[in-house]
């Protein structure tokens, strides 16, 4: 989650964590070990001194005596105030899940600091960096792709190769491998595996076209198979006056001044174009090239620039951040945009608490041509747990996610309990660790559409059963109940995670190549890059000569992208191999 190739602004993050953290599922897939492939077999004696007498090899063993191992955390605002305020007698330091880790596995947690804040605060960072420059960490320790190869090169934390084939539980593998190779290949170095990804789901990050569905039925439109059924659909909500209000004040599409984003962003528009800005992807020589400077791009912009020109986009879209354009999608004001599962709950359940009757659907993103369209992707596993070089125990992180994941979606599961209990839904975060299946969110809709067509509702648990719960409360009309339109749109037969379903079964994901730490020239260069990029971009949407586009890649090339683009690739050789 995040690093990630593209974050969502800071004033996306709590909506999109509250769309993410709940909607997961009750059962999964099976899926191939692709994630391990490259793993080493482990030697007994190279795992018999870190094992207690009697369980090596076993996922949940216990250590007896117990032992004590060390992290550095975080305590987030959510946790204080949603988790810790409102349970009584739990602490961060003593709670259901260090008690968890303590009786089951006989790990006793501690925490050498702890930082109020979220994991990505200047804050917790800066303490983080300190930490890691003195040489004085933890046992186990949360880091991104920087600070990993930073302590790969200085040689202070473990190889966990063997460690992870041996230790991790089949479930566990199963999770970690749904999004293939590429966590793993980022937390390799030298043919090591060097710390754990905890693996954050990438397809959360598939794009949609929200759209105004009561608009598309006033005006007699159909949802669109194309690119220019996007174009029509959009110039019709401008032209015509969908609100009903006799003005020409209506927009065909939302878009933001930053262009990218979960919410109001234009890769699955670009997408439509077999245009992949901000993404590295394969060509046909087997080399990765930077989206952003391919022919398909100009033609996307194309596109842009005359649905600008005929006032489809606000005019002012260069100047309005996603808060400024949410404000015009509750005021009616938008009848399409591109995002992410969550935008029903945020910003479409904001038109909705202003109009009752107005109504939006996800819809499958389309291409130029009518053909099945590639949905791109960002790699959002973000957090990597570093095991310090000489612990006494650097299997025992491997047994608290193979617990994580049992405790919540295995066979013993007590997800009302350990992941999100009514009264304090984030209780999941009290644990160190905690991975999660990537494809949760598709399978809880999976669950939950299987009992909608048998009529029988009585075999969903976990979280399918907490957010079936969630739409029947909608359904009820009740006041709180309306409140959670938003949920339905996700996971109700016309929601935004149906399509998920679909653009898995269709095999439509696009993943980013590019996984590895941030290069040299990235570290020196890639923010100068992308502000040309995205100014350059709006310049062109706006009016700009299209040709604009031809220097921006030259100059793009000459500023570091050429530099940049030999560096990832030189990368991309040594996880071939």
């Amino acid at each position: 989650m995040e690093v990630k190739k593209h974050r969502t602004k800071a004033w996306l993050i709590s909506f999109m964590s509250i769309a993410i953290v709940l909607s997961a599922c009750s059962g999964q897939n099976g899926s191939t070990d692709n994630g391990q492939s490259k793993s080493s077999s482990v030697e007994s004696g190279t795992t018999a001194r870190n094992e207690p007498k009697g369980a090596i090899a076993d996922p949940l063993g216990k250590y007896d005596p117990p032992i004590e191992v060390s992290f550095v955390r975080n305590l987030s605002d959510v946790v204080e105030n949603n988790v810790l305020g409102v349970l009584k007698g739990e602490t961060f330091e003593d709670n259901r899940w260090t008690r968890l880790f303590k009786d089951q596995l006989g790990i006793n947690i501690k925490n050498n600091w702890v930082v109020k804040g979220n994991d990505t605060s200047e804050q917790y960072l800066q303490k983080l960096n300190v930490t890691i420059a003195s040489g004085d960490i933890p046992d186990f320790m949360p880091v991104n792709s920087t600070q990993l190869k930073q302590l790969a090169d200085a040689g202070q934390i473990e190889d966990m190769t063997a460690l992870y084939q041996h230790y991790a539980s089949p479930d566990l593998k199963r999770i970690m491998s749904q999004e293939g190779t590429a966590p793993f290949d980022a937390a390799t170095f030298n043919g090591k595996l060097m710390a754990i990804p905890q693996v954050d789901s990438s397809i959360e990050s598939a794009m949609f076209i929200w759209i105004r569905t009561d608009w598309l039925q006033k005006l007699g439109l159909k949802p669109p198979k194309t690119m220019a059924d996007v174009q029509a659909i959009s110039k019709a909500f401008a032209d015509n006056d969908p609100d009903g209000n006799g003005k020409k004040d209506t927009f065909g599409l939302g878009v933001t001044k930053t262009l990218w984003g979960g919410a109001m962003g234009l890769e699955g528009f670009m997408a439509g174009y077999k245009a992949y800005p901000n993404k590295w992807v394969e060509g046909s020589s087997g080399k990765l090239a930077y989206g952003s400077v391919q022919p398909e791009v100009k033609k996307a912009l194309q596109a842009l620039q005359s649905m600008f020109k005929n006032g489809e986009l606000d005019q002012e879209f260069g100047i309005k951040d996603g808060g400024k354009v949410s404000e015009q999608v509750a005021a009616g004001k938008i009848g399409m945009e591109y995002g992410e599962q969550w935008n029903s709950i945020w910003p479409l359940q904001l038109n909705r608490n202003k109009d009752p009757n107005a109504q939006w659907q996800a819809f499958p993103i389309v291409s130029e041509t009518g053909e099945t369209p590639k949905v791109p992707l960002r790699f959002n596993t973000v957090k990597f747990f570093a095991v310090k070089k000489g612990a006494k125990h650097p299997e025992a992180v491997i047994k608290m996610f193979n617990l994580f994941y049992e405790k919540n979606w295995g066979k013993t599961a007590e997800f009302d309990n350990y992941y999100a209990p009514p009264e304090a839904e984030s209780v999941w975060q009290l644990s160190p660790v905690n991975p999660s299946p990537t494809k949760k969110n598709v399978e809880a809709f999976r669950a939950i559409d299987a009992a909608r067509k048998s009529g029988n509702f009585s075999a969903l648990t976990g979280e399918a059963k907490t957010i079936q719960g969630k739409i029947e409360a909608y359904h009820s009309g009740s006041k709180d109940g309306f409140a959670l339109w938003g949920w339905e749109r996700i996971y109700g037969p016309e929601g935004s995670e149906g399509v998920v379903d679909q653009y898995d079964k269709n095999n439509q994901f696009l993943q980013d190549k590019f996984v590895g730490a941030p290069t040299p020239t990235m570290v020196e260069r890639k923010s100068t890059l992308e502000k040309l990029q995205n100014e350059t971009f709006t310049k062109i949407i706006m009016g700009a000569p299209i040709d604009d586009f031809d220097k921006f890649v030259q100059d793009w090339a000459k500023l570091g992208g050429e530099q940049m683009s030999k560096e990832v690739n030189d990368w991309y050789a040594t996880i071939k191999k």
